[in-house]
């Protein structure tokens, strides 16, 4: 079992005129007075990127991996040469570890001094992550992409699984940090590299020079920059193949949270998508007025939690990229507030502050509440047109009955249509289980309804939610959303008045003076909505390949991918889905962890019932493959 990620500890430092100098170290970030010409020579033009990129045809992708993230500046400047020579249709991908990242005042004051990389850097601050631990995923241009993998160096690349093409050996000097300049990390390195791989790094080393070599690169030497005499190159031996992302037509069957954005995940990497569903888009459980985008801060960073964490700050990136929300009509996103409400609650959200899993910039606490900075409330049906509005993606009605896998997969409809395409995903909820052969999956449904209470003079002000043992949000076109209730006995999103009360009674208990100001006793509930949450038995999504139960070992079914079982999260977990499924159908690299892809793995249930039952072949009643 993996074991639970350690806190991250931001670099310490302090700065001599511009240039940034780790305390931990003792040792510059780049040459004084010549960062941009260093990185440029040592890194850049030592891998010859600029003959490279121009070399690139349309759809074929680079990837570049560091050791050492820093400041970012091998990073953005590689960036910056790639969209000066490459294609505008081909792809580049970076990746760079970081054990001990900049806080981002300090990564702003570094990057002040090279206006020329605007605006990279600009982008580069704006998504910056807070110092948590994982992989982070930052948007540069539309057809470059970063994932920053906070943790150690040798950790993070031997987690890897996507072929490198070029290396960055950076970090700082060997004498000064050699805890990174290892061979197991040599080793990681050229087991992800690509055949014809290049490799630069600052430092000629002798024992840096040894490993690569012993590791399996061709490495020799070149004059240095600056004062330092020389500095290493090195290729893996093999023919360099570029690969090449895959686009075609795509069916998503669901234009719910998760349909949503799985379809403008796929149509902002070349696919053509048509968005099915027997209803409009957002009329299930993600057609509630309002919405809450949190995660449940937890001092345990296993996988599970990681995701929470993770999803949490995929979505927040996703807001800021898409301009949404726009206008109060569409919600805010200034933070949650969470009171606990229980002993239990007390203790989880004391430990997390206490342990650092969520850093200051992220979580804190304010008298009784605690306040996490990233969330907020939004109106889903809005979010979810939102995501539908683009030109790559159509939308008709229609009722799937079945799915047929391989490599021209495709869906039969109720009205006798049968529609072929080269990806299907289904976002289906719980219906998905309907289909032939899906009946095995483990998903439950959980019937809550909201009650929406009319806005006063008072409550009008209010800007964040409070998570308790339910939620308040702020008011959204005049209309407070309190609850939700939880109810596993009934499988019809039908509206009781008796959940209105116990709505309002939760929300007096946990919140008197909030409930005081819409009018305690005498607050109008103006209307109810009931809907059916949809979720697994680990209460973790279903995001990725679906798979076959009826061959042992296990198959994928070719082609068919599931983005389902969100439960009441699925403004805060769609977008990290989306992401995972968008990024495999279309084989580029995937910026997720890969603890956080085999927990999402539908196969996961396949391998527990296997577990307990080896001859089991996927005859199963629904819902009984869970834990």
């Amino acid at each position: 079992m993996t074991r639970p990620a350690a806190p991250i500890i931001p670099a310490e430092v302090r700065f001599d005129q511009t240039t940034p100098v780790s305390a931990r170290h003792q040792d510059s970030y780049f040459m004084p007075g010549q960062g941009l010409a260093e990185s440029m020579l040592v890194f850049i033009k030592a891998n010859d990127l600029p003959d490279r990129f121009r070399r690139l045809q349309a759809g074929q992708i680079l990837s570049i991996g560091e050791t050492g993230f820093g400041t970012g500046l091998n990073m953005l400047l590689t960036a910056r040469c790639f969209l000066d020579h490459a294609a505008a249709d081909s792809h580049l991908h970076l990746q760079s570890a970081e054990l001990h990242p900049l806080r981002k005042a300090d990564l702003a004051r570094a990057l002040s001094d090279w206006p020329e990389l605007d605006p990279l850097a600009q982008r580069l601050l704006i998504d910056y992550p807070p110092p948590v631990p994982g992989w982070h995923r930052i948007d540069l241009a539309a057809n470059v992409s970063l994932t920053l993998m906070f943790g150690d160096a040798t950790e993070q690349w031997q987690r890897a699984s996507d072929p490198i093409d070029a290396w960055f050996l950076d970090g700082f000097a060997p004498a000064r940090n050699p805890d990174m300049w290892q061979p197991a990390l040599f080793a990681a390195l050229a087991a992800h590299s690509a055949p014809g791989a290049t490799l630069a790094s600052f430092t000629a080393a002798g024992e840096v020079r040894r490993g690569l070599i012993e590791a399996g690169f061709e490495i020799w030497r070149e004059p240095g920059f600056g004062r330092k005499r020389h500095r290493l190159c090195g290729r893996m031996p093999g023919e360099m193949i570029p690969r090449r992302s895959r686009r075609g037509r795509a069916l998503v069957m669901g234009a719910g949270l998760a349909g949503s954005t799985s379809a403008r995940a796929l149509a902002e990497r070349g696919w053509q998508v048509t968005v099915v569903d027997a209803e409009a888009p957002a009329s299930g459980a993600s057609g509630n007025h309002c919405g809450v985008v949190y995660s449940t801060p937890s001092a345990h960073l296993t996988a599970q939690n990681r995701f929470y964490q993770s999803s949490l700050l995929a979505a927040m990136r996703w807001f800021r990229a898409h301009g949404f929300p726009s206008g109060p009509d569409q919600g805010r996103l200034d933070g949650i507030l969470m009171k606990p409400h229980d002993a239990r609650s007390t203790a989880k959200l004391a430990d997390a502050l206490e342990s650092g899993a969520w850093p200051p910039e992220l979580f804190s606490r304010h008298e009784h509440l605690y306040q996490v900075q990233a969330g907020g409330y939004l109106a889903p049906p809005a979010w979810c047109h939102h995501l539908l509005d683009h030109p790559a993606i159509s939308q008709f009605r229609g009722r799937v009955i079945d799915v047929q896998a391989g490599a021209n997969p495709g869906v039969k409809l109720a009205d006798g249509r049968s529609l072929c395409c080269d990806a299907v995903v289904l976002a289906m909820a719980a219906s998905v289980r309907e289909l032939p052969g899906m009946n095995w999956l483990p998903l439950g449904t959980i019937r809550g309804q909201l009650s929406h209470i009319a806005a006063t003079e008072a409550s009008s002000q209010w800007t964040q939610p409070i998570c308790h043992a339910g939620y308040l949000t702020p008011a959204l076109g005049g209309l407070h959303c309190i609850g939700a209730t939880f109810d596993r006995k009934r499988t019809e999103p039908v509206l009781d008045p008796a959940d209105d009360a116990v709505n309002l009674k939760q929300l007096a208990e946990h919140l008197p003076e909030h409930h005081a100001a819409l009018g305690g006793d005498r607050a109008r509930i103006v209307s109810s909505r009931a809907a059916l949450r949809c979720q697994s038995p680990d209460r973790l999504p279903l995001a990725g390949t679906a798979p076959d139960p009826r061959f042992i070992p296990h198959r994928a079914l070719e082609n068919i991918y599931l983005n389902t079982a969100h439960g009441s999260r699925g403004l805060s977990h769609t977008p990290l889905c989306a992401e995972l499924l968008a990024d495999t159908i279309s084989q580029r690299p995937v910026s997720v962890e890969p603890e956080i892809r085999q927990a999402l793995a539908p196969e996961r249930f396949v391998l527990r019932r296997r577990r307990r039952e080896p001859d089991w072949t996927g005859d199963a009643r629904v819902g009984d493959a869970g834990e």
